[in-house]
């Protein structure tokens, strides 16, 4: 019987838009993907790495999770100029964000209503609108 492994899709996306599958690419992507979808940042998945004993340079990290995101591997969700988050789930979907924790939390789609959107830039069109909501715990 063959094992098949959680990120495997990821390999096989990886190869579809001729991303070579590198020993560190191989390592990191197990370590995103193996344990389900989540919210991560470089910094997060570096230390993760780091004790999986896999060497890797905090560059490497984002030049990484960059390449995946162009290839429609993870979203990234950019909750301000200092901080983005990648999402291994990439449907379609919206966030709370907790302040205090730095946390991101999903709200499906269907939740956020959009009555409606600006015209786009001529000769652009709307691709996705992501919604952040920013969330802080109640004062006593």
């Amino acid at each position: 019987m063959e094992t098949v492994r959680p990120y495997s899709h990821v390999l096989k996306k990886m190869e579809a838009v001729g991303l070579r599958s590198t020993r560190q690419r191989l390592a990191l992507a197990k370590v995103l993907f193996e344990n389900g979808n989540r919210h991560i940042t470089a910094e997060k998945l570096h230390a993760e790495a780091r004790a999986a004993q896999i060497r890797v340079s905090l560059a490497t990290i984002y030049n990484t999770l960059h390449q995946f995101t162009n290839a429609g591997l993870l979203r990234e969700i950019v909750v301000d100029a200092s901080r983005s988050y990648f999402d291994t789930n990439t449907s379609s979907h919206h966030h709370f964000y907790v302040e205090e924790t730095g946390e991101l939390k999903d709200i499906p789609e269907t939740l956020v209503k959009h009555s409606e959107l600006p015209p786009p830039p001529e000769g652009t069109m709307i691709d996705r609108v992501d919604v952040v909501v920013r969330v802080k715990g109640e004062k006593e």
